[in-house]
């Protein structure tokens, strides 16, 4: 099998379907780079995002994408990226701030999509979170009030046709206290891509290895069976490089 650059195999994987994708990462296989590769997919041809950033600021995506050929700074001034900055996340923990910070957030995320959508030659919006568990953190720690966010922002993919990414760390919350949000996140899911090592160990040319749950084309399909597509990928600078296990020498 030949080897896929720039994302071609995930695409394949993905489909074109999903509402909404989680994408879950470790410590030691992180999925940063799926991010990267969906915002730039999003904002191809006439598309739109609004991107949550809590883990890395503006100009860290900037420098990532302009590597990979997608100029963020560009699409900022033309009003097709919308980026949130949520370090500064307002809000405290009395008198219902959080939930009224979460609603202003919301609500702001809603005119944009709107605005977007009501242009000419509008394209697909995706609204991208780059660490739910920092999310979390701003929320001080109110799981409830992240839920219900993001119960607003799956019901708003359905009302204006538009896709939700969220990427969540798998071992922050694997353990049996903390898995309620990994497991509502998997049930809402369209598709779920997971970064993990790889099962034989480090090596040189291979930096984890990929695995892809399309749900959303199995509801339609109505299929028993759930496929999954596994595949190793490598980082590079400018991109990333997948393919299929065994098939890279």
């Amino acid at each position: 099998m030949e080897e896929y650059g720039g994302g071609d195999l995930l695409s394949e994987a993905m489909g074109s379907t999903a509402r909404v994708v989680v994408v879950e990462d470790c410590v030691e296989a992180p999925g940063a780079f799926v991010l990267h590769l969906l915002l730039k997919r999003a904002l191809a041809g006439s598309g739109a995002a609004a991107f949550l950033a809590l883990a890395q600021p503006f100009t860290h995506y900037d420098r990532i994408l302009r590597k990979m050929g997608c100029n963020l700074s560009l699409h900022r001034r033309n009003e097709m990226l919308h980026f949130f900055e949520l370090q500064a996340f307002p809000g405290g923990a009395r008198d219902g701030a959080i939930a009224d910070s979460f609603v202003r957030l919301y609500s702001e995320i809603q005119r944009v999509v709107e605005v977007t959508r009501a242009g000419e030659n509008a394209g697909h919006f995706t609204i991208m979170i780059d660490d739910i568990s920092l999310l979390e953190v701003a929320a001080h720690g109110s799981v409830d009030d992240v839920l219900d966010f993001l119960h607003y922002c799956v019901t708003l993919t359905s009302e204006m046709d538009c896709s939700l990414v969220i990427l969540i760390h798998e071992d922050i919350y694997a353990g049996e206290e903390n898995i309620g949000l990994l497991l509502h996140l998997r049930y809402i899911a369209d598709l779920v891509v997971k970064a993990e090592p790889l099962s034989t160990g480090l090596a040189a040319d291979v930096h984890g290895q990929l695995s892809v749950v399309n749900k959303g084309a199995f509801r339609e399909q109505r299929a028993k069976v759930q496929k999954v597509w596994n595949f190793h990928f490598k980082v590079k600078e400018n991109g990333v490089d997948f393919f299929y296990p065994g098939s890279r020498h």
